[in-house]
């Protein structure tokens, strides 16, 4: 029986091969070919549905938590957002073949910066099977080869819908070998993987602190960093109320397991008093538990007073928080709060719990907008906004690959674009060095 190592590195290297000849493929066929595969989502999805079904039933067996739950699954709805997100990508610009930079030098040599694919593109990532199109779909529109390895609680969604996507790659007329990916759920797949600089050009990670980590830690291939997201909705003392209510429910409870949900609250202690009360109110009545501090707790109290269920009351759904939770991703039904003396001090906690995910500021005020904006170091820093918007389909940029935290290459979410590298072309006339 062949071992998982050699599985791997022989499934790497027909990626590898089929890299080569995608990558000079015109834009009409990887438009083509994308397009294809978003149809063919939609007619295998009841397979793809079935599948996931049998997934979402073991998971829920092993007692997996609701937020990575919500990740796993996927419904007829988020079929046609996967298929959706892979057509809006086809109709972007070519993303290959960009003249970056074009200039001629004292020699007389005509020098041009051009983009090109980066060749084959390793994705690991955990419950989340559309990210197994997404990958898919930028990849081949950037003329690139992609090895996806899956999370096992979402082993039979990633394996059905990669072979739907991989069929319809082969019936546009390129490398079937293009989307392949790994199909054993042995740990150590994905760290053969991560061996195989040269073959691979690029490791992406997508899903928890851990496998993160551990990509970062182990790889020796180069490794674009998803980060997760500690999120803060910082609640100015001009903020609109009414805005600041409405945006922290949608940012905490629209889609609690994902990187891009609100996970602290930050509150100006001149309106602490006020507000407070309001808006723990509403986050209990949505199930939320707030883990705060002793003026949030306050606050609990006096919303809580007179309260006609006890249980549903806002003391009800708080604990006091800890130093851990000032820096924790829930991707659950949970929040912390904190009272903060001023812009400054709110600027300043952010800077040091978040990871440089999503951060907002909710105020009237425009000059405490301008500074928050400025003075945040985050991938993407809002004014006046829910964080869920940090998307790469709701930012325009078609289907995503993920959303880096980190600052080299690629920061935000990133799609098409992040996966093309550069080369010179240099055209001269018979020119030699002196």
């Amino acid at each position: 029986m062949q071992d998982v190592a050699t599985y791997v590195e022989e499934l790497a290297r027909a990626a590898k091969a089929a890299s080569r000849p995608l990558g000079f493929t015109s834009d009409e066929a990887r438009q083509a070919a994308v397009r294809g595969m978003a149809q063919a989502l939609r007619d295998h999805a009841s397979e793809i549905l079935d599948a996931n079904a049998l997934d979402m039933e073991a998971a829920r067996e092993k007692g997996t938590s609701e937020g990575m739950l919500d990740r796993l699954l996927l419904t007829p709805e988020r079929m046609e957002s996967m298929a959706q997100g892979l057509e809006s990508l086809a109709s972007l610009p070519d993303p290959v073949g960009r003249v970056l930079e074009h200039r001629t030098n004292a020699a007389g040599l005509d020098i041009k910066k051009v983009s090109v694919p980066l060749g084959l593109v390793a994705m690991v990532y955990e419950a989340r099977p559309n990210v197994t199109a997404d990958a898919a779909g930028i990849c081949i529109r950037t003329g690139n080869a992609c090895i996806l390895r899956g999370g096992s609680l979402a082993e039979k969604s990633c394996v059905a819908i990669a072979h739907v996507l991989a069929d319809a790659v082969a019936a546009a007329g390129l490398p079937r070998e293009a989307v392949s990916i790994i199909e054993t759920t042995d740990r150590a797949a994905t760290g053969a993987l991560m061996t195989l600089r040269g073959t691979v050009d690029l490791l992406i990670p997508r899903g928890g602190a851990g496998l993160i980590q551990r990509c970062v830690r182990e790889s020796l291939i180069p490794v674009i960093e998803t980060g997760t997201g500690n999120c803060h909705i910082y609640v100015h003392a001009s903020a609109d109320f009414d805005h600041a209510r409405a945006i922290i429910l949608n940012a905490k409870t629209q889609r609690v397991g994902v990187c891009n949900a609100a996970e602290s609250i930050l509150v100006d202690n001149e309106i602490a008093a006020d507000f407070l009360p309001l808006i723990l109110t509403d986050l209990a009545r949505a199930g939320v538990l707030v883990h705060g501090d002793a003026a949030t707790r306050g606050a609990a109290v006096t919303a809580s007073a007179g309260h006609a269920d006890a249980e549903d009351s806002p003391l009800a759904h708080f604990v006091l928080a800890t130093e851990e939770d000032w820096g924790r991703e829930y991707l659950a039904l949970e929040i912390s709060s904190k009272v903060v003396a001023d812009e400054d001090e709110a600027i300043a906690h952010i800077n040091r719990y978040g990871t440089g995910h999503s951060e907002a500021i909710i105020a009237e005020d425009a000059e405490a907008c301008a500074r928050f904006l400025r003075e945040v170091d985050a991938a993407a820093v809002y004014a006046n906004a829910s964080t869920r918007f940090t998307d790469g389909g709701e930012f325009g940029l078609g289907a995503e690959i993920g959303i880096s935290t980190q600052k080299l290459h690629a920061r935000g979410p990133f799609a098409a674009e992040a996966l093309t590298t550069w080369k010179y072309e240099i055209t001269g006339a018979g020119q030699v060095r002196p």
